[in-house]
């Protein structure tokens, strides 16, 4: 009887023993939810996605990644308030609304970066408006808040008016080869990859770039600081991999290249026009943050916000610091 009895403690201990460690190692999977959308700024996500790299450099850690697309910033920022996004990569407003409506989220890094990703545009035949200096008391189309509009406003400046010398129409992205080609609006301001989208298509030419102000374009990575607190590692990975398809993206092959163009709706060699635009260097540097800053200024002045803080309170390098992305920036 005793003998039966220990056969059965042992038997006890033995499937105790597998079932916590079946429960340790179930607790050890984990998963991170990525925002992303068809921004020209972000061609490098859309390589690890297809390549797969962020799910291989996760794999080991047993971490599921789950890809959720949206058109833009603030469907994003939406999804970081509901607890469905975990990081995502976003544009400069979108990023500095965000904190201005108390979200709790941080920049993690800067995906990309380029002025010249940002043009004022007029009807490719319409001769008499070549500069910004045309445009006095004429109509200029943007998506009012926008960066796009902040790049109105620094060229209108640029070249000795106001904002009261122009008459501003607000539009969404996707109707500005609409108003130009109808010649509703003399001009327009949008980003990548519309402009190189009406250029090529004819509509449209440009008549000044972002870089003739001081107009930075920094898009940031934004994570949910109750996803970062306990996955950090996680971030790095995603830091480290977008690096390496950053560096990647110049000798892409060529299946990869058109899997890319397709999720933009451009062709490949579209790709390879849009992305010397950009800088990406991933990590948040003083230069960034102080475009944000400017950014937040700008929101400010056209009352989309109502007082300015401070942007460099929400920015956390630990993440880049932690991870091996270097090795993949020159």
């Amino acid at each position: 009887m005793k003998k039966i009895v220990k056969i059965m403690l042992a038997t006890l201990l033995v499937l105790s023993t597998f079932t916590a460690c079946s429960k340790s190692e179930k607790a050890k999977e984990r998963s991170v939810n990525i925002a992303i959308q068809p921004s020209a700024a972000f061609i490098p996500i859309y390589v690890a996605k297809e390549k797969g790299w962020i799910e291989e450099a996760l794999a080991s850690s047993q971490v599921k990644v789950n890809w959720q697309e949206f058109e833009s910033g603030p469907p994003i920022n939406e999804s970081f308030a509901a607890g469905l996004s975990d990081i995502g990569l976003t544009g400069d407003v979108p990023t500095v609304s965000a904190f201005a409506a108390g979200q709790k989220v941080e920049i993690v890094g800067v995906p990309g970066n380029g002025p010249d990703a940002y043009a004022m545009l007029a009807k490719a035949d319409n001769d008499a408006i070549n500069s910004p200096a045309d445009l006095k008391g004429k109509k200029i189309a943007t998506v009012v808040g926008s960066t796009g509009h902040n790049l109105a406003k620094k060229l209108v400046d640029k070249y000795g008016m106001t904002m009261d010398d122009i008459e501003l129409v607000n539009i969404s992205a996707g109707d500005v080869g609409i108003v130009l080609s109808t010649g509703q609006v003399e001009a327009a301001v949008i980003w990548e990859p519309n402009v190189t989208r009406l250029v090529d298509n004819g509509t449209a030419k440009v008549i000044a770039y972002g870089s003739e102000t001081t107009l930075r374009g920094t898009n940031t990575f934004l994570a949910r600081k109750a996803f970062t607190k306990d996955n950090g590692d996680i971030i790095s990975v995603i830091l480290e991999q977008y690096a390496r398809a950053a560096a990647a993206v110049p000798t892409l092959d060529e299946e990869t290249l058109q899997k890319v163009a397709d999720d933009f709706k451009l062709t490949p060699d579209q790709i390879k026009k849009l992305f010397p635009k950009y800088g990406m260097p991933v990590q948040c540097d003083d230069t960034d943050t102080a475009a944000l800053q400017d950014t937040c200024q700008f929101l400010v002045s056209i009352g989309k916000l109502l007082e300015e803080y401070d942007v460099s309170d929400h920015v956390n390098n630990s993440y880049f610091e932690a991870s091996n992305a270097k090795q993949y920036i020159k």
